[in-house]
């Protein structure tokens, strides 16, 4: 009796499609010209709809305007957008020339925006109005000529051409089939830009043959359900929204609906009900959280046990599955009535009942997450990659039972340990370099073709991996006990959904302590129950968070060893936004600059 929505088997449709294509672009043609009458992208609202038809006509028009405006093969591309249609649209139109179009973050700096325009040796910049001021500031630190034109996709400003115009001044001659028909599978794709936790980002060159490589290895493992339906959500200058979304729509047609406040997700799931989703496991914390509270609230004590007890039988039968023991003929009867009466009508409320699969990567999943989300009866696979590697390098079928780990290798990508539990991949997913550093290419990806990804990991007996921790972040206590910051911040983040952040210090010290943030979003629900000020350092200062606050690191503690667990804590009074001091753009711990940071604060710990 299995918890989790049917799953179509790896789809050899999806994977004839990729064998036919070797560019991202060809892939695209076939696409449009299929699937010319559906609706390929569309907003939330659906104020905006576009045919595969329009799309592939405008995507002709944009790249001779494109052009038209100088850019050629080879030359790159960059955009400063929220998630929107004309993302799609313009960056489609460049890879039809031979360009290399990239995202930077829409939370970057000047500083930062500069940086990455004057090392890609961008010859074009397409932005928003509301972005024009932080392209000024860039532009003025970058040599005179180095960008010579900005292109505003929403209506008219100075210095800078309108996509319309752009559209409508064709270079002359200009034959756009000959242009993308030239297009070769060891062409540049992309750039992704790492998070730059440690220095400055490093441009990382992904190909057309090691994207289709990526995908090929998928489509043998995972369930590809050809024209679905997906969110665009995540920024794109992040590999997973680029390739898991862009990407996958040329080789499978699905359609992409764009949200440009990812705030907007539990919204938006419903209304669109994706065929496949993707999200960092801090998304996951926050559904449980949210399904739990809205039981809490219910105030039909009847009906509220009934739920509670239905999500209590799924999750017994996923431990049954994942233990690989039979599911007991009561436990499995008492199951079925609970997925058609209480489960079914859950998955349809949050919108994933069409789902068939629901993939978690960037950072640890937590197993009592993961038995919840597998418990109300969504498909889930985590998986373990990096931009260097394409995305996806390990993961497994939904219809596997691997919580705890990211899988196996997918088809096509080696995996091994170096001697200190280094994670090592080698295979045609491989990116082709650092962009203009060959130094630090040759220091990721030795002469053997192994990419040293920087990550501990371990390998059980059936081959499946679990990650560890990042290499140069693992907690070295003064005794010299090893701990991975990473899987203590996740049991802290668990412990109750108002810790939205946990940074764990110890490393060289005698005992571990923690910097706690609320999460913002919970932390305004708590202040309007309790007619409280919606102010972060208002909640953070309540006597009752403070309580369960407490409360939390305990749960926590009790699920560590003594060595790991939290002696003494501190809850800041602020909140850590993505693309801020303490996160990267997705989300992860920018270590070094929080140590210094809050200096004055974790040294008070050790006081």
């Amino acid at each position: 009796m299995s918890t989790t929505a049917a799953s179509p088997s790896p789809s050899p449709e999806a994977a004839a499609i990729i064998a036919a294509a070797d560019t991202l672009v060809a892939a695209f043609q076939a696409t449009a010209a299929e699937r010319a009458d559906e609706v390929a992208l569309r907003t939330l609202d659906g104020g905006t709809e576009i045919t595969f038809r329009e799309y592939a006509d405008r995507v002709r028009g944009i790249g001779a305007g494109l052009a038209g405006l100088g850019l050629r093969r080879g030359d790159t591309l960059a955009m400063l957008l929220l998630n929107r249609p004309e993302f799609h649209l313009v960056d489609t139109a460049a890879m039809h020339l031979g360009a290399t179009p990239f995202s930077i973050y829409a939370t970057s700096s000047p500083e930062q925006i500069a940086y990455q325009l004057g090392h890609a040796g961008a010859l074009i910049l397409v932005t928003e109005r509301a972005f024009l001021p932080q392209v000024a500031a860039a532009r003025a630190q970058l040599p005179a000529g180095s960008l010579p034109h900005v292109v505003v996709i929403d209506g008219e400003a100075p210095e800078a051409t309108t996509l319309a115009a752009a559209e409508a001044a064709p270079a002359p001659g200009f034959d756009f089939d000959e242009a993308w028909r030239a297009v070769q599978p060891d062409d540049v794709l992309t750039l992704i830009y790492t998070s730059g936790t440690t220095g400055p980002p490093k441009g990382v060159e992904l190909t057309h043959a090691g994207t289709l490589a990526q995908w090929r290895g998928l489509a043998e493992v995972l369930p590809i359900r050809l024209g679905g339906r997906v969110i665009s959500y995540l920024p794109a200058a992040h590999i997973a929204d680029r390739s898991g979304i862009h990407y996958a729509q040329m080789l499978f047609g699905a359609q992409i609906t764009s949200i440009a406040d990812p705030r907007q997700i539990a919204a938006a799931l419903p209304q669109v009900r994706p065929t496949m989703w993707g999200a960092v496991p801090r998304v996951a914390e926050k559904l449980k959280a949210a399904v739990e509270a809205q039981i809490a609230a219910d105030p039909d004590d009847a009906r509220r046990t009934t739920v509670q007890g239905a999500i209590a039988t799924g999750v017994e039968v996923v431990r049954h599955q994942v233990a690989g023991r039979p599911v007991p003929a009561d436990l499995a009867a008492r199951h079925t009535l609970a997925d058609e009466h209480v489960l079914a009508p859950l998955r349809a409320k949050l919108g994933l009942d069409a789902a068939d699969w629901v993939m978690f990567g960037a950072a640890p999943l937590p197993l009592d997450v993961h038995e919840f989300i597998r418990g109300i009866g969504i498909p889930t696979a985590e998986v373990y990659g990096m931009s260097e590697s394409s995305m996806v390098a390990t993961t497994y079928a939904p219809s596997e039972w691997r919580l705890g780990t990211v899988g196996r290798p997918i088809p096509g990508v080696e995996l091994r340990l170096a001697e200190d539990g280094e994670v090592l991949l080698r295979g045609d997913t491989l990116m082709r370099g650092y962009r203009g550093d060959p130094v630090k290419t040759a220091e990721a990806i030795d002469a053997a073709g192994w990419l040293h990804t920087g990550d501990v990991g371990e390998v059980d007996d059936d081959g499946c991996v679990r990650i560890v921790d990042r290499k140069k972040e693992l907690i070295i206590n003064a005794a010299g006990k090893n701990m991975s910051p990473a899987l203590i911040e996740g049991h802290l983040k668990s412990a109750s959904p108002l810790i939205g952040q946990a940074a764990v210090i110890g490393d060289g010290r005698p005992y571990n302590v923690a910097l706690l943030v609320l999460d913002p979003d919970v932390a305004a629900v708590y202040a309007q129950q309790h007619g409280l000020e919606p102010s972060v350092d208002v909640v953070a200062a309540d006597p009752g968070v403070q309580a369960a606050v407490a409360a939390a690191v305990e749960t926590a503690n009790a699920k560590l060893s003594r060595v790991e667990q939290i002696k003494r804590y501190t809850l800041l009074a602020e909140e850590w936004q993505p693309g801020g001091d303490e996160l990267t753009p997705t989300m992860k711990l920018k270590r070094r600059p929080i140590a210094e940071k809050h200096a004055d604060a974790i040294e008070a710990l050790y006081a």
